[in-house]
C-alpha cells in the first residue's frame, strides 16, 4: 500500500485562516483508506475509513482544540 503527499495553496484550515498545506492520502482494495491533512498554521485534520466499515475523523485546532472526534462504527464484529 502506497501513499500520496500533495501540496496545496490557499485552502481553508479549521481555525478559518486560508493557508497553504500538505495532504497524505493512501489506499489500499480491501476498503482502507487515510487522509490526513496538515495545514500551515498547525491544524490538521485525519480521516480514516477502515476495512470493517468504520470510519474515524479527528480535527485538531493549531492551538490544540479539538474540534470534531468522532468514529462510528458501521459494523461490529
Amino acid at each position: 500500500m502506497a501513499g500520496n503527499t500533495i501540496d496545496f495553496t490557499d485552502e481553508r484550515a479549521p481555525c478559518g485562516r486560508v493557508v497553504d498545506g500538505l495532504r497524505y492520502q493512501e489506499n489500499d482494495a480491501a476498503g482502507l483508506f487515510v487522509d490526513k491533512v496538515r495545514y500551515a498554521c498547525g491544524c490538521r485534520r485525519h480521516h480514516h475509513e477502515f476495512h470493517d466499515g468504520s470510519v474515524q475523523v479527528r480535527t485538531v485546532r493549531h492551538d490544540g482544540t479539538v474540534l470534531q472526534d468522532e468514529h462510528s462504527a458501521d459494523h461490529e464484529g
